[in-house]
This record gives structure tokens, sequence and C-alpha cells, in this order.
């Protein structure tokens, strides 16, 4: 009998995922379904998800556990991965299950350039086509978007989101929380504070403190009257 190379392919990731534990993913929404195609790309078997409600659409055919702080017993025998973007709402429930669970597992897509001598902590996201270059230091729960770039010696603290074809070039610093944006570019050795919030399409060529809101290219400061035009 003869197989064609996709069929064993997808015998030898059946194979290697009977060692492991069967994956549940906490959310279950857009973001969280790119995280269960890393997973599955990645050999993983995800065959449970977490969220508020059971949902109507359910593309993956994943049985329902409950809200995730109400099946902590039933959790145990999964491997766990926290599929949401927001910065805050993922840290509080990384925070939540890490202190029952232990740390969740990390997500990486196997076409994903990735130097070996970076750092990574628990709860990491990379997705497809992202590269990340030497002595990169990732803290726990970040998110590597879909073919966003990280040069050398850059830090993305916790709980921060580098969005889809972000590039940081060498020596970049990024704070707790912040998110970039999709597209944005950031100059080489620039530090970016906490909780700050990049557009897409920014090109950021100075230092941002805390709790900022930048757009354009070059980068601005969005004020608080600003910020409520755009609400408006």
């Amino acid at each position: 009998m003869v197989f064609s190379f996709f069929t064993i392919r997808k015998i030898q990731i059946q194979m290697k995922s009977k060692l492991k534990k069967p994956v549940a993913v906490v959310g279950y929404s857009g973001h969280s379904y790119v995280i269960i195609d890393i997973l599955l790309n990645a050999g993983r078997i995800v065959t449970a998800y977490c969220d508020s409600e059971e949902k109507e659409k359910n593309p993956f055919h994943l049985s329902y556990l409950g809200k995730e702080n109400e099946v902590i017993a039933r959790l145990k025998v999964f491997d766990y991965f926290i599929g949401v973007g927001h910065n805050s709402i993922r840290k509080k429930i990384h925070t939540q299950l890490a202190e029952q669970l232990g740390s969740p597992l990390n997500a990486i897509h196997p076409s994903a350039v990735i130097s070996a001598s970076v750092e990574i902590n628990h709860g990491i996201m990379i997705s497809a086509n992202a590269t990340i270059n030497p002595l990169v230091k990732l803290g726990q729960g970040v998110i590597c978007n879909t073919s966003c770039s990280i040069d050398h010696e850059c830090h993305i603290e916790e709980f921060a989101h580098i969005a889809p074809g972000a590039v940081l070039c060498g020596n970049v610093k990024i704070g707790a929380g912040t998110f970039v944006g999709a597209n944005a570019v950031i100059k080489q050795g620039i530090t970016i504070g906490k909780n700050v919030t990049i557009g897409a399409g920014t090109v950021v060529i100075r230092d941002i403190p805390d709790n900022m809101m930048v757009v354009g290219n070059p980068q601005r400061i969005l004020h608080k009257e600003q910020l409520r035009k755009l609400v408006a």
C-alpha cells in the first residue's frame, strides 16, 4: 500500500500526539482559531474549549467544558492555552489558571523562524512565518502574530502583543501589556513603555512612555480629546 506525503504526515502527527495530553483552549473565537491551527500544525490534538457560554459557531468541533474558573477539575486532564487576544484579560486568566493548573503550554507554528538563543517563557503564541532573531527575550503570555519580525536583542515583556506584519528593529524594548499594531515599524534602540497602544502602520522613531496611544508616520501621541473624537 502506498501512502501520500500528507497521509504519512497525518499519521506521524497522530502518533506523536498520543504521547501527550489533549489540549483545551480558553476562549473560542477568531484569535483562538489561529491558535488551534498552530497547535494542530505542531502535532497537538485540540479537543475542548472553555468560554463564558457555549458557542453556536464551532468550526473545529470541540467539546464545551464550561467557564474556565468553574471547571478546574475537568481541565486537569488537559494541557491548556489561553486563546484571548486582549492583553489584560489574557493576563487575568493566565494568573488565575496558573495558580491551580501550572503554566500553559506554548503555541509555536512550525513555519516560524526562531533563533536558538531566544529566551521563551510560558503561554507564548508564535504564529506562522514569524521571525525572531538572536538574543530576543519573550515574557510570559506574549503574542508574536503572523509574519511579525523581531530583530536581535529585543525584549518583549509579559502579555504584550506584536500584531501581524509588525517590524521591531534591533534592541527594542516593549513594556508589559503593550499592543503593537499590524505593520507598525519600530526603529532600533527604541523603548516602549507599559500598556501602550501603537496603531496599525505607525512608524515609531522616539521612545514612548507608559499608557500612551500613538499613531501615524512619524508617530504622534493621541491625547484625551483626540481619543474622544475617535470614539465618537
